[in-house]
């Protein structure tokens, strides 16, 4: 992707943060008739060192498993805070008017070469860590065990899974950091002032951003 400087994060505990709280990914691989990209939940693990490996799973009939080889290279992106942003929440905008609109976002991209995997006791394993990662916040957490077992196990057969090691790790934090401080502390007033939860985590975002760097 386009890094310009100020706007590359390379810090491992920030991207991985990332990927943990924004698990839904686009998985993109090179396969026999072109490009195949699935949306679909990926899980981090730390292991192997230094940079851990993506679980997913697709369903059995999606090409993208069937057709895209094994240790093809793949890039799963996964997409945190993110939105629009107004020139008019600007000073400069009443000082001289020379502004335009623009989009914050933070952005991972992770590249690896992927492993498919038919094995029942992995994708068991796999369904049940994605499962109590998301149910968790629920007072009443569903449970795999809560299914009959032969229709779970039914369930498991319509999947393959799919198992990344991460080569390669970069980030994007795209937040106002080429802007005058002023239209930073601007920008971030105007989203919170929209006073819903997208505009709340991307201010939220910048905040952090600009404290980590110690503006």
């Amino acid at each position: 992707m386009y890094l310009p400087r100020h706007f590359q994060e390379e810090r491992l505990e920030e991207l991985t943060a990332v990927v943990r709280e924004h698990p839904f990914a686009t998985l993109v691989s090179m396969g026999e008739d072109g490009l195949y990209a699935t949306h679909l939940p990926m899980l981090w693990d730390p292991e192997p060192a230094p940079l851990g490996t993506l679980t997913g799973h697709v369903a059995r009939p999606n090409p993208h498993g069937r057709t895209v080889r094994a240790g093809a290279e793949s890039l799963a992106i996964f997409v945190g805070a993110a939105g629009y942003v107004s020139p008019s929440w600007y000073p400069a905008k009443r000082e001289h008017g020379k502004v335009v609109p623009t989009w914050n976002y933070v952005a991972v991209h992770a590249y690896g070469e992927v492993r498919w995997i038919d094995d029942a006791e992995w994708l068991r394993s796999l369904v049940t860590r994605l499962t109590d990662r998301h149910e968790a916040p629920f007072a009443e957490p569903w449970r795999v065990t809560d299914a009959p077992e032969a229709f779970f196990e039914q369930m498991l057969k319509g999947i393959i899974g799919v198992e990344m090691p991460i080569s390669r790790i970069e980030g994007k934090w795209k937040l106002s950091q080429n802007r005058p401080a002023a239209d930073v502390d601007g920008t971030i007033a105007g989203l919170e002032a929209r006073g819903d939860a997208g505009s709340a985590a991307l201010a939220a975002a910048m905040a952090k951003r600009r404290r980590d760097r110690g503006a």
